[in-house]
C-alpha cells in the first residue's frame, strides 16, 4: 500500500521536475532571428523541424491519469491518504497540461 503511494508521489515529482526543467525559450531571441535569412534560397527547401512533442511528459500524463483512475475506484482509502493523493495527482496533471500548452 505504502509502496504504491510512494511510487505515485515519485511519478508526480518526476513529472513536475520534467516540466520545470525545460530551459528552452518559447520564442527565439532577437539576435538569433536576425542572423537567420528571411527566405530560403532553394525553392523546394524543407521547413524547419517542429518543436519536440515531449514524449516523456506525455507518458507521465498517461501514467498519472491511470494512477488517478485506479485510486479513484479503489475500495480502500490508502491509509487516509486517498483524498490528498487524488488532489496532488489532479494538480500534477493540470501543471503538466499547462507546460505543454506553453510549449507551442
Amino acid at each position: 500500500m505504502k509502496i504504491k503511494i510512494v511510487g505515485l508521489l515519485a511519478v508526480v515529482a518526476l513529472a513536475l521536475a520534467l516540466c520545470l526543467s525545460v530551459t528552452t525559450p518559447a520564442t527565439p531571441n532577437a539576435t538569433a532571428a536576425a542572423s537567420v535569412p528571411a527566405a530560403s534560397p532553394l525553392p523546394n527547401a524543407v521547413p524547419a523541424a517542429t518543436p519536440a512533442e515531449h514524449p516523456e511528459i506525455r507518458e507521465a500524463l498517461g501514467a498519472l491519469r491511470k494512477a488517478r483512475e485506479h485510486m479513484d475506484h479503489a475500495a480502500h482509502d490508502f491509509g487516509g491518504h486517498k483524498a490528498d493523493a487524488l488532489r496532488a495527482t489532479d494538480e500534477a496533471i493540470r501543471q503538466l497540461e499547462i507546460c505543454l500548452k506553453f510549449d507551442r
